[in-house]
C-alpha cells in the first residue's frame, strides 16, 4: 500500500470495439478493447492496441479476447484485468501514490440490472471506489454539446461496436429509447459472410472492419463522396490458394443493406413512441448521430430521406460519449439521470 491516498477522477466510454478514458478534462487513453491473456495462468500479456495486434493471431498459449460484446460485457475476468491495464496508463506517476478512484461510466440504455451491476463491480475491482453510471445516449448528447436538462426534445442514434441506442431525451431524462444488440460488430459480421458467399473467399473480422473502413455505404449512390475501391487478399475457402479481390462502395452497400434497415426501423419505432410536443422539436432540431456506425458512408443521407427528418453527424462521432462521461464527471450533484 501507498504512503499517501488521493482521488483521482476518471470518465470512461467502456465501448464494445474501444475504451476511451478521459481524466483532467484530457483524453488520456483511446484504445481497442481487447486484453491478452496467458492461457495458463491467466495473467495480462497485454492490453489495448498491443492486444489488438495479437488478435487473430495468437498461438495455443495465448488468447486475445474481447471482454465486451453486445455492448455489455462477456467476460468478467477479462473485462477487470483490460480496465486495470488501461486504468493503469493514466496513472504514470509516482507509485508512492495510491490513487482512490471516482469513475462514471457510460452503459446501454437498455442494460439489465445485472450487466449494470457487472460494469459496477468491474469498476470497484479495478480500483474505482466511487461509481457512476450514465446511459450512452444520454452521455453522447452532453458530448454533441446539447442542454439534456432544458424543456425541448432531442434525438440521439448512438451506433457503437456492440449494440445502437436510440433516444428522446427532455429535462434530464429518456423519454422513449430503443437499445438494440445490432451494430458495428453486425456490420462486420454481414461482411465476412458476403466475401464468402459472393467471392469464396476467407475473411478475417480485422479485414472485414478495414473494409467497412474503406468501403462501407448505407446508400449505393455516393455521387462525389464516393471511395476508391479496395483491394481485399485472402485464402480460397475451398482451395486455401491465395485471392486478391476488388471490392466497391456499391457492393458493400448492398451487403449491408439489412441491418442499416433494421436501425432505421427502430429510429421510426422510436418516434412512434415519442410525445407530439417532443415530436415536434425533433422535426425542428433534427437527429444526432453519433459512435463509430455514424462514419458509415451516406447513412445520414440516407436515413434524413427516409425518415423526412435531417439528421446531423456529430463532428467527433467515435469520442461523443466518451467527452458526455467527462462533462458528467464535473457534475455529478448536478444531473440527477447518474446511477
Amino acid at each position: 500500500m501507498g504512503l499517501f491516498s488521493f482521488t483521482k477522477e476518471i470518465a470512461m466510454d467502456l465501448g464494445t470495439a474501444n475504451t476511451i478514458i478521459i481524466s483532467d478534462g484530457k483524453i488520456v487513453v483511446d484504445e481497442p478493447s481487447v486484453v491478452a491473456l496467458d492461457r495458463r495462468t491467466d495473467k495480462m500479456l497485454a492490453v489495448g492496441g498491443k492486444a489488438k495486434q495479437m488478435y487473430e493471431k495468437t498461438n495455443p498459449t495465448i488468447r486475445a479476447i474481447r471482454p465486451l460484446r453486445d455492448g455489455v460485457i462477456a467476460d468478467f475476468n477479462a473485462c477487470e484485468q483490460m480496465m486495470r491495464g488501461l486504468i493503469k496508463k493514466v496513472h504514470t506517476g509516482s507509485r508512492l501514490f495510491t490513487p482512490s478512484m471516482k469513475m462514471v461510466i457510460g452503459v446501454p440504455s437498455g442494460s439489465t440490472e445485472v450487466e449494470k451491476r457487472a460494469v459496477r463491480d468491474s469498476a470497484e475491482h479495478a480500483g474505482g471506489r466511487e461509481v457512476y453510471l450514465i446511459y450512452e445516449p444520454m452521455a453522447a448528447a452532453i458530448g454533441i454539446g446539447l442542454d439534456v436538462l432544458a424543456p425541448e426534445g432531442n434525438m440521439i442514434v448512438d451506433i457503437g461496436g456492440g449494440s445502437t441506442e436510440i433516444a428522446v431525451i427532455s429535462l434530464g431524462g429518456i423519454v422513449a429509447d430503443k437499445s438494440m444488440r445490432v451494430a458495428g460488430d453486425e456490420l462486420t459480421s454481414d461482411i465476412q459472410e458476403y466475401m464468402a458467399r459472393q467471392h469464396n473467399v476467407k475473411v478475417s473480422e480485422r479485414m472485414a472492419e478495414r473494409i467497412k473502413e474503406n468501403v462501407g455505404a448505407a446508400l449505393t449512390e455516393l455521387g462525389d463522396e464516393a471511395p476508391e475501391d479496395y483491394i481485399v487478399h485472402g485464402p480460397n475457402r475451398i482451395t486455401a490458394l491465395p485471392m486478391e479481390v476488388k471490392i466497391c462502395y456499391q457492393e458493400i452497400a448492398r451487403c449491408l443493406e439489412k441491418t442499416v434497415a433494421k436501425i432505421e426501423t427502430a429510429v421510426l419505432q422510436a418516434l412512434e413512441e415519442t410525445p407530439p410536443e417532443l415530436y415536434a422539436d425533433i422535426v425542428k432540431n433534427g437527429i444526432y448521430l453519433a459512435g463509430g456506425g455514424a462514419l458509415l458512408k451516406g447513412l445520414g443521407k440516407r436515413l434524413s430521406e427516409k425518415i423526412g427528418i435531417e439528421f446531423h453527424v456529430a463532428d467527433d462521432p467515435l469520442r461523443c460519449v466518451a467527452k458526455g462521461t467527462g462533462v458528467a464527471l464535473k457534475h455529478v450533484h448536478d444531473f440527477p439521470f447518474l446511477m
